[in-house]
């Protein structure tokens, strides 16, 4: 690849469609929802999660928690945001250790996946929620997806990623998310999903332009 290869930016919360910004009382509004999310999903699984709990667990009216989340699924994709913004918050904290860009970053994300496997109810909740969104949630599940890629991109220590290089982090976070499901079904170890963790980490030295311009 040339050494001038296109880089793309990633900009982290944020959409083609962005909201107003909330007001500090309607963001503490939003983090007792969330929050509330969180502990009915990590007790019960999806279907703990009821929309009137939520909103008597978040001291907020049945209608103002539908003007921010319209559905059940909007909102467990939300609270997956969320969990993922805090687990970054952590990793940033405590990076991983690993050599190359392809170690740290398996490593970040079996450490995610082992937060996750900590709380095996709630994810299964997120995980149920984001397969079932259809494109009303469009924008939540967007999140999602942009939060996972900060997270690779930090451990790979990338701002400025190629095309390919982008390409391949959505490789990563696919397996990622299959990983998930398949663990949560019961039709995967977490010895096997380690080995596919790695496996398809390999992908970011195949995508290095200064490994390419090398040959």
């Amino acid at each position: 690849m040339p050494a001038e290869a296109k880089v793309v930016k990633v900009e982290a919360h944020t959409s083609p469609a962005a909201s107003p910004p909330l007001t500090e009382r309607q963001e503490a509004r939003r983090r007792r929802i969330l929050h509330a999310s969180a502990q009915l999903a990590s007790r019960g699984g999806f279907d703990a999660v009821q929309m009137r709990e939520v909103a008597e667990s978040s001291q907020v009216a049945l209608g103002t928690l539908y003007r921010y989340f319209p559905s059940k699924v909007h909102l467990l994709v939300a609270t997956m945001q969320d969990q993922l913004e805090h687990m970054h918050g952590t990793l940033r904290k405590k990076p991983p250790a690993g050599e190359t860009a392809a170690e740290r970053v398996a490593e970040t994300l079996m450490r995610a996946f082992r937060a996750l496997q900590r709380e095996p109810h709630l994810a299964d909740a997120m995980v149920r929620a984001l397969t079932f969104a259809d494109r009303s949630v469009s924008p939540e599940v967007d999140q999602v997806s942009r939060q996972t890629t900060m997270i690779i991109l930090d451990a790979m220590g990338l701002e400025n990623p190629t095309p390919e290089q982008l390409s391949a982090v959505r490789v990563i976070e696919h397996t990622w998310h299959s990983a998930l499901i398949t663990w949560l079904s019961g039709r995967a170890s977490i010895a096997q999903v380690k080995i596919d963790i790695e496996t398809v980490c390999r992908l970011i030295d195949l995508t290095d332009p200064a490994a390419e311009n090398q040959d």
